[in-house]
């Protein structure tokens, strides 16, 4: 396993399609702990109107025999800047990848998405119960208020 862009000048990829993820072997193989991925400043693009969406989304997961590289993370969320897609699909469609590749224990992501048509849509997924041991704390992230 060795990492593509950890170390190297590395550009944005057109698409969540081309973006490479990258992993490494566990530096704690056996244990259960959390790892927690926090990008506030997530964007993609509406795919009626190609109006900006943002979104704070909170990715949490216990590692199985990998991890994610956190720089290739940062380039394939990245890559949604251009992508127009629902938020339910942009949501769902990072934890699914990640399982997919990775093959964690558990995860889970929350998308808290700022309103679109007056709206906030919030969408979590996880891809199975979170093991019985794991300290699994709040996402962080308030529920939208506005201005109140």
């Amino acid at each position: 396993m060795n990492p593509m862009h950890l170390g190297q000048n590395s550009a944005l990829p057109a698409s969540p399609e081309e973006a490479v993820l990258d992993y490494v072997p566990n530096p704690r193989p056996g244990r259960t702990y959390l790892v927690r991925f926090a990008a506030p400043e997530f964007t993609s693009l509406c795919p009626v109107t190609g109006q900006p969406d943002f979104a704070h989304l909170v990715l949490d997961y216990v590692p199985g025999e990998t991890i994610v590289e956190s720089k290739s993370l940062k380039l394939f969320l990245g890559s949604f800047r251009n992508h127009a897609a629902f938020h339910e699909d942009c949501t769902v469609g990072i934890g699914e990848r990640l399982v997919a590749e990775m093959k964690p224990v558990w995860l889970r992501i929350g998308g808290y998405w700022y309103p679109r048509g007056g709206i906030p849509i919030d969408v979590f997924w996880q891809s199975a119960a979170p093991p019985q041991d794991l300290w699994l704390p709040d996402q962080g992230v308030a529920p939208y208020r506005g201005r109140g």
